[in-house]
């Protein structure tokens, strides 16, 4: 329950949104001043990963170029913000992490828009009526991640909320990681779903990005465009809040419990020293969920299926890595050998943590011979160990074949911390 609590909690605000739109609320900027294009600039529908790895010089150069197109199909008009159907996107010149976006729109028949998230396309806008659409799904309304791959969890808009043409909507997204959430008109239409990158499906979405409005055949306006950025404490508990229930703290720990300080659910590796730590049941599939916080250069590890003695990444199924990726210490390691990685197997994607010091939020489902991390709200390893063939340093993984074992922390003689740990067994398939 609660997650239904927390969701509860933030639609809200948004049913005030109607009543008085141009206060959302605490913490609230707005992106459009109402009167002229300040603050954003033209863009083609790009991978935002190629062009923010440009040069700030080329960057500025395609922001001003850009500005041409977009005064001639973009104005801003008694405090509206309209385009004509033409164009390149409207994109914010601020890149942005973890935020609440609300808006008002308004468009006309068979008018197709939609507002990209960190660049990434998109929460769909368009005709609920137009017929010829239908087999694309604009029957169902707008609000989805239409460009998700078919039958993938947000596609498609979980209720029709749309208003008739002519009245204004109100769309309020929350975003956590490459998890979205989607409210149009006080209904929840999209509940907490991962927006797949449209640009590279085998890649998470950019960890920051623009917002920008889309322009795709149709006459659109906006207005009362305001954002809220979410840092790390409230991204955690958003996350906590819609992450599964039903787990349970792990119980008591054995192994080298020596090297570790055990304080109101908290475990903290002590400073220069190690050793791993360990549940004392065992698990074959399972999920567990936790924060944790790495010092400058912090260094510590999952244990998975540990059969309670050896080194964990060799011994048992794998560890997963727990690293500070930004060291400088750490430059030169073996991908495989970042944050979440299977060590020494498989490579996580990364940009992912948050600053040393600051508590991250992960999850970890092991089924099979399979493992996804999801990291801070993005997935960043989804891997099957049966495949693996190349192993680093060419040192062979004899544990990874292990169907059951326990969980627990490596420690590398780092200050590592951990709380709110819960773990939950899956039914074995």
């Amino acid at each position: 329950m609660i997650g239904r609590i927390y969701r509860i909690a933030w639609l809200v605000p948004a049913l005030l949104l109607n009543a008085q739109a141009d206060v959302p609320g605490k913490g609230f900027s707005p992106l459009f001043n109402g009167k002229d294009l300040s603050g954003w600039w033209g863009l083609r529908t790009a991978n935002p990963v190629v062009w923010m790895a440009e040069t700030e010089q080329r960057k500025e150069a395609r922001r001003l170029a850009s500005f041409e197109n977009i005064n001639k199909h973009w104005r801003a008009e008694s405090g509206v913000l309209v385009n004509d159907g033409k164009g390149l996107t409207l994109a914010t010149v601020k890149n942005y992490a973890d935020f609440e976006l609300v808006l008002e729109y308004k468009t006309e028949a068979r008018a197709d828009s939609g507002v990209y998230l960190r660049g990434i396309p998109q929460v769909q806008i368009w005709d609920y009526t137009d017929q010829a659409k239908f087999k694309l799904g604009a029957d169902k309304g707008s609000g989805g991640l239409w460009n998700n791959k078919a039958s993938r969890e947000g596609k498609d808009p979980l209720v029709l909320a749309d208003k008739p043409f002519g009245e204004w909507n109100a769309m309020r997204i929350l975003m956590v990681g490459e998890r979205v959430t989607v409210e149009l008109n006080g209904q929840l239409v999209v509940d907490h779903a991962r927006l797949e990158n449209y640009f590279d499906r085998n890649k998470p979405i950019p960890p920051t990005g623009p917002i920008q409005l889309q322009t795709h055949g149709g006459e659109i306006a906006w207005r009362n465009i305001f954002i809220r950025e979410i840092g790390g404490a409230e991204a955690n508990r958003i996350l906590a809040a819609n992450c599964w229930n039903g787990g349970g703290a792990p119980g008591n720990w054995k192994g080298k419990v020596e090297s570790y300080e055990f304080n109101a659910g908290t475990i903290r590796c002590k400073d220069k020293k190690g050793g791993t730590v360990f549940t004392e049941n065992e698990y074959a599939d399972f999920s567990v969920r936790f924060e944790f916080k790495v010092p400058p250069g912090g260094n510590n590890g999952l244990a998975l299926r540990y059969p309670g003695k050896g080194n964990p990444a060799y011994a048992g199924m794998c560890e997963l890595q727990v690293l500070d990726n930004t060291s400088p210490k750490y430059t030169e390691l073996d991908s495989r050998q970042y944050h979440g990685s299977a060590y020494g197997m498989v490579p996580a994607h990364r940009g992912y943590l948050r600053a040393p010091g600051e508590w991250n939020f992960q999850t970890v489902d092991v089924a099979g011979s399979t493992i996804q991390v999801e990291l801070n709200g993005t997935r960043i390893l989804d891997a099957d160990l049966s495949v693996v063939s190349e192993y680093m340093g060419n040192k062979q993984h004899p544990g990874k074949e292990l169907t059951s074992g326990h969980f627990g922390f490596a420690g590398h003689g780092s200050a590592v911390a951990f709380r709110n740990i819960l773990i939950k067994e899956l039914a074995h398939e």
